[in-house]
């Protein structure tokens, strides 16, 4: 079709008129798809590329410029959006990036805080009385019940159960303190 033709195809479209849409459409659909194929994208096709141009095309009519070339217009139009999506998905990659690093410092950050939390729970185990300290490690940390530990070291579970409750008393009146 000669450029005159597009001229008048584009000066009505340009007033709203769906056929001039149409044939612009099917005039141009294969090349814009061929320049778009030339673009890697790994959200979007080229046939996407097209569609969204023609679509920018139609939303956009009352712009179009009857004194440029209008395949000139839709080659613009169609980089743009194909640069600004290529944008999008860098900086969705490098954003994707950033968290997981996030996450890293977050789980360094985690066992920091565990292990200060560990030494302070250890350092209250080791103020506890020899006899208190035995019994509750025997309890938390072999998981031995007070009648195990009753019978290990021939002593009442009514004495254990007492030893457990100072001990976990002491221990939570440590940890207020730090």
């Amino acid at each position: 079709m000669k450029n005159q033709d597009t001229y008048f195809l584009v000066k009505s479209l340009k007033k709203g008129d769906l056929k001039s849409f149409e044939k612009l459409y099917r005039m141009y659909y294969s090349k814009l798809h061929g320049f778009s194929n030339k673009f890697y994208s790994p959200t979007l096709q080229a046939d996407d590329f097209v569609q969204q141009t023609f679509l920018k095309v139609w939303d956009e009519r009352e712009h179009l410029k009857e004194d440029v070339l209008f395949d000139k217009q839709l080659y613009v139009i169609c980089r743009n959006l194909i640069l600004n999506n290529l944008k999008r998905e860098k900086k969705m990659v490098s954003n994707q990036d950033f968290h997981l690093n996030s996450y890293e410092v977050i789980e360094e950050n985690e066992e920091i805080f565990l292990k200060e939390e560990l030494d302070k729970l250890n350092t209250g185990i080791e103020k506890l009385p020899k006899k208190r300290r035995e019994i509750f490690l025997l309890h938390k940390r072999e998981n031995l019940t007070y009648e195990e530990i009753a019978q290990y070291l021939f002593i009442s579970t009514k004495t254990i159960a007492n030893h457990i409750y100072l001990a976990s008393n002491f221990l939570k009146e440590e940890f207020k303190k730090f």
